[in-house]
């Protein structure tokens, strides 16, 4: 935008909370004008991507969803007529109340009557979305629940693989990450939410494999969603391990904590905008039954295990996301115990 400061003068607001009456200035060195009405267009995906704004006059502008756009005080445009304008106005206004009391009065025709009404037409405005709830991370209080580690990371690996010799995938696992735990890498994070997975899920170890999951449990959302992948699917496992085993209270800690990184956005229309998204995909989960489906009729054992396994961990979050629109708390936890049948058996 080229607006020079001294002839215009103007605010930035956010293209989410423009509204009609307000006034914005279009692309150019032109006045602000006023906006009519104010249309959202979604992309492909349902997702508001592109704001529509029609001004009084009839021009459109098209603004994208995050953008901040110009906005001034702006003066209606028939404001800015000259005297004889209003004097003219005023002697016809006073002419048509003459004839009135005169009685020469008229009966308006439809396409009158139409235009008049087109004219008093109020302006439709898209409601905006609901400000999304802010989640807060636990207390210190809360945090207190999860236990400190036995050692350092390698010890509590070593000790949880200690169990089960023998078995090939935790002990390749665990010797992995015995030679150094490294926070910051990404694939060593999936190792050990891996090695938790198959000692809670397969070796039916679920404290070992709390222990483990504790590892990640704690580690802060850092904006890598690579990292924070892994880190997630610990805190399921871990909400679902202790409300098992009846330890609520820590279960809601671990639920705190996977919904901790969803008020970080402090801008508040991308916030609606994330809420949304992420509703959607908590309504509309992938539970991959197209796979299973495909597995089953080709009589492949090993494959529809690995589908029904993250079939199982997605589950596993909607139960510590507290559900959804579709999918109830008491409907996710029936599922989740007939997956568990199917990977077990």
């Amino acid at each position: 935008m080229t607006h020079s400061p001294a002839t215009q003068q103007y605010r930035e607001k956010q293209a989410g909370d423009l509204q009609p009456g307000d006034f914005v200035f279009p692309p150019g060195d032109g006045p602000a004008e006023e906006i009519a009405a104010v249309e959202v267009q979604n992309d492909d995906y349902g997702v508001a991507a592109l704001l529509l704004v029609t001004m009084v006059d009839g021009g459109t502008v098209r603004i994208a969803t995050g953008s901040s756009v110009p906005v001034g005080d702006g003066v209606p445009a028939d404001s800015g007529a000259d005297s004889s304008a209003s004097d003219s106005s005023a002697d016809a206004a006073l002419n048509a109340t003459t004839a009135s009391e005169s009685g020469d009065s008229r009966t308006s025709t439809p396409a009158e009557g139409d235009a008049q009404a087109q004219a008093g037409a109020a302006v439709v405005v898209l409601p905006r979305p609901e400000t999304p709830p802010t989640y807060t991370g636990p207390t210190a209080e809360e945090l207190a629940l999860i236990p400190e580690p036995d050692g350092t990371p390698e010890a509590v690996v070593r000790a949880a693989a200690a169990n089960h010799k023998g078995k090939n995938g935790v002990q390749v696992l665990a010797e992995r990450l015995a030679k150094g735990i490294n926070t910051k890498s990404g694939s060593c994070l999936r190792d050990l939410s891996d090695l938790a997975f198959d000692l809670c899920i397969v070796l039916r170890d679920p404290d070992h494999a709390l222990a483990v999951a504790d590892l990640l449990n704690v580690l802060p959302f850092d904006g890598n969603l690579d990292r924070w992948a892994s880190i997630e699917r610990a805190l399921a496992l871990s909400s679902f391990i202790c409300r098992e085993a009846g330890q609520s209270e820590r279960a809601a800690v671990y639920e705190k904590l996977l919904r901790a990184p969803e008020s970080q956005e402090e801008d508040p229309f991308k916030a609606r905008i994330n809420a949304r998204v992420r509703q959607r995909s908590l309504n509309e989960p992938n539970l991959y039954d197209k796979e299973i489906f495909r597995a089953v009729d080709n009589g492949n054992r090993e494959a529809e295990r690995e589908w029904r396994f993250l079939r199982l961990e997605a589950l596993m979050f909607l139960r510590a996301h507290g559900g959804s629109m579709t999918i109830g708390e008491e409907e996710l936890a029936r599922r989740i115990g007939n997956e568990l049948e199917s990977v077990r058996a």
